[in-house]
């Protein structure tokens, strides 16, 4: 969902299936958790005024051998992504959702690890880049363990996060 007012760009990963047959992005048990994390509600996270939500993948790429859902495809990002970023130069927040969101739009200064890269949040949103880039891990039942492990996420990272969407969806 490409928006020419919203300031805020949700940077998924690629639709999961359920999503995918949708057409809804997030329209799942990790928007659910997403809009928690954010304090909005439905109506306002699917206002364009408010949210842009493009993936780094636009298709459901499918399942892994364990039943886990694959990467985006390579090739997506590389041909569209930069293009999509042009089309709203009035994006001033990045929400990069997973690894793949947070190697893409952070790019060599990404580090390997998503723990690393989310742990150093403050990192990206103060440095002198336009728009500002906060990578979070992505909202699945999956990462409940991980969330668990790192409840500085909770108590440091989501006030900021609630404060930033706070102002820009004024």
């Amino acid at each position: 969902m490409l928006s020419a007012t919203a300031r805020i760009l949700i940077a998924g990963q690629a639709p999961g299936l359920r999503v995918h047959e949708s057409g809804l992005p997030f329209n799942d048990a990790s928007g659910d958790r997403l809009r928690q994390w954010l304090s909005v509600d439905r109506a306002a996270f699917y206002d364009p005024r408010n949210f842009a939500i493009v993936p780094m993948g636009f298709c459901f790429p499918g399942y892994d051998r364990d039943g886990s859902d694959l990467p985006p495809r390579s090739e997506c990002a590389p041909l569209w992504r930069q293009r999509v970023m042009e089309a709203m130069p009035q994006i001033e927040l990045v929400l990069a959702v997973g690894h793949y969101a947070q190697r893409w739009h952070l790019g060599q200064d990404c580090p390997k690890s998503m723990t690393e890269t989310v742990r150093n949040w403050h990192r990206y949103v103060k440095r002198n880049q336009d728009p500002a880039v906060l990578p979070i891990p992505h909202p699945s039942w999956r990462n409940t363990g991980w969330l668990r492990r790192n409840p500085w996420f909770e108590a440091e990272l989501l006030p900021f996060l609630r404060e930033r969407i706070r102002v820009l969806t004024r």
